[in-house]
């Protein structure tokens, strides 16, 4: 319900700030437009959860631009940092940035493009990735992808990679996008560096039965022996039937499911064996159909393996799992029920509590950003819908958000409005999940001012860097402009004071339009999302 006198924000609406009272800039810069795309693929304010829409040139307006200007290099560099430092919802934008750069008229643009190729594609799907970009690309520019420059940073991509690495690397990603190694390494005419290299390059391209031919009668040196060996037993598994002799493959050498064949992953053995070494994050993603499989059985020594790694304090933080990661996991195997096709398990007690506890467990591995931060709740609507592609309500998604900040953040305040006021809310950091999502379901409902945070801190003399606020209202209503409220807090405060708001269960409408780089709406809540509140918290979008 609309409250009197309220203002409705829209897509259609425009309001402009470009300066504080204490000078400021906020305008939205290129190079913050570069950066809000490099982060989730658009260069506009808002940020869409679980959107992973194909990047075009129409959404790289400032880009283009910037490469017009003769900024290239600062566009690579920017590409570095985003891949890097982990900033990214999604890798794709960078790849695609990258590859319009190594395509540019510019000579030292198409340097730096390709002298950052290594850093920016880690691993082959990443160098597929960059390729097929680059391919589409031409389609549109009616230019060559495969010159002299191509051709050589590729054959450094491959001939840079540790020669282990290298061949566990070709044999778990042997293809992508429409590319295979054995394309790359025939286009860019590749000569290897060096013997382990040339071993790698030559079971790529001419196969196995060569490679025996090749080195079985030669002297090889002890890393040329190394990789011949992890070859074979490659090759051994792939040819196998006997499952003993898959699984004890699998544990002496670590090997992967991407390197096993199909009917190997119809034997339970095999993925036990697979799930000892795999990695957490992947562990999370098919514990529904493990259990539905019964791989995991209730009280069995295997579920009991899975229960210790996810609640391992030390392997949570090598795999620098986030705790809304864990949650989405754990909401998902609660449910029962795969999103596709018909896998149906009865989640575990042991797997559910393990999973708890890991939960609170990861919350070191959130990095403070060190800033002073308001999260408010609009509990003026039910909270008892679902975010959006997940298996979470809105009162647990809020709650969860909530206790993010409130447990990794030393200056978070929280809030609650409903009925056009501000209402009691007293969740802490010492809270339990379901503690503080009881705290916001038992408020009584009513109608909605979203800017009632803003102006609550300003009168209280509450000095905010960044207003996160949360609702479950697919519309906002303002008593007035949320850039007005932001403006006349940053004036009386003194802050550089920014302003998230997440719809979390909108499915992809425009909050705000503005042009006030403090302010960027999110439309539903995924993991990306805190990567976009972070960036914009340490003003990098």
């Amino acid at each position: 319900m609309k409250p009197s006198g309220s203002t409705m924000i829209s897509s259609s609406s425009n309001h402009t700030l470009n300066s504080t009272g204490g000078g400021c800039p906020w305008e939205v810069s290129d190079k913050a437009r570069l950066c809000r795309f490099l982060c989730y693929g658009s260069e506009g304010d808002l940020y869409t959860a679980r959107e992973e829409g194909h990047v075009t040139m129409e959404s790289a307006g400032t880009l283009l631009s910037m490469l017009q200007e003769g900024r290239g290099a600062e566009v690579v560099e920017e590409i570095k940092r985003f891949t890097q430092d982990g900033r990214a919802v999604g890798l794709g934008p960078s790849f695609f940035a990258l590859a319009l750069c190594s395509q540019h008229s510019e000579l030292k643009t198409r340097q730096a493009a390709f002298k950052a190729l290594k850093e920016v594609c880690r691993d082959p799907a990443h160098l597929f990735s960059f390729i097929q970009n680059k391919k589409e690309l031409k389609e549109g520019m009616k230019c060559g992808i495969w010159g002299r420059a191509l051709r050589k940073a590729v054959s450094d991509w491959y001939n840079e990679q540790d020669a282990m690495n290298l061949a566990a690397a070709v044999t778990k990603c042997k293809q992508r996008e429409g590319w295979s190694h054995q394309d790359l390494l025939r286009l860019s005419h590749t000569k290897p560096a060096n013997e382990a290299i040339a071993l790698i390059c030559k079971y790529v391209t001419k196969g196995w039965k060569e490679v025996q031919l090749a080195y079985s009668d030669k002297e090889n040196s002890e890393e040329v022996v190394k990789v011949l060996s992890y070859l074979e037993v490659v090759e051994k598994v792939k040819h196998s039937c006997d499952e003993t002799e898959v699984v004890n493959l699998i544990e002496e050498h670590k090997l992967e499911r991407e390197q096993l064949l199909t009917d190997h992953l119809k034997s339970k053995p095999v993925w036990r064996a697979l799930l000892k070494d795999m990695p957490l994050q992947s562990v999370l993603r098919i514990l529904g159909k493990m259990t539905s499989n019964n791989i995991l059985e209730p009280g069995s020594s295997e579920t009991q393996d899975i229960c210790d790694r996810i609640q391992s304090e030390t392997a949570l933080t090598k795999a620098k799992i986030h705790p809304f990661n864990i949650l989405l996991s754990s909401e998902n195997y609660k449910r029962g029920q795969g999103y596709q096709g018909k896998t149906k398990w009865e989640p575990d007690r042991s797997i559910l509590k393990a999973m708890d506890s890991a939960f609170y467990k990861s919350f070191t591995n959130v990095e403070p950003v060190g800033k002073r931060f308001l999260v408010a709740v609009d509990v003026s609507t039910s909270l008892s819908s679902i975010v959006p592609g997940t298996s979470v309500s809105t009162a647990v998604a809020a709650a969860a958000i909530t206790m993010v900040f409130a447990k990794t953040e030393a200056d978070t305040h929280v809030l609650a409005y409903s009925e056009g006021a501000l209402v009691p809310c007293s969740i802490s950091a010492d809270m339990t999940l379901a503690q503080a999502t009881f705290e916001l379901v038992k408020i009584p409902g009513g109608s909605t001012d979203c800017t009632l945070p803003i102006t609550w801190a300003t009168e209280n003399g509450k000095a905010v860097d960044v207003f996160i606020i949360l609702t479950n209202n697919p519309l906002w209503t303002f008593t007035a402009s949320p850039v007005r409220s932001l403006k006349k807090h940053r004036q009386k405060s003194g802050a550089n004071s920014k302003l998230v708001m997440c719809g979390l269960t909108s499915i992809g409408h425009a909050i705000a339009d503005t042009e006030d780089r403090g302010l960027v709406s999110i439309c539903g809540f995924d993991l990306g999302a805190l990567s976009v509140i972070r960036n914009i918290a340490q003003d990098l979008i």
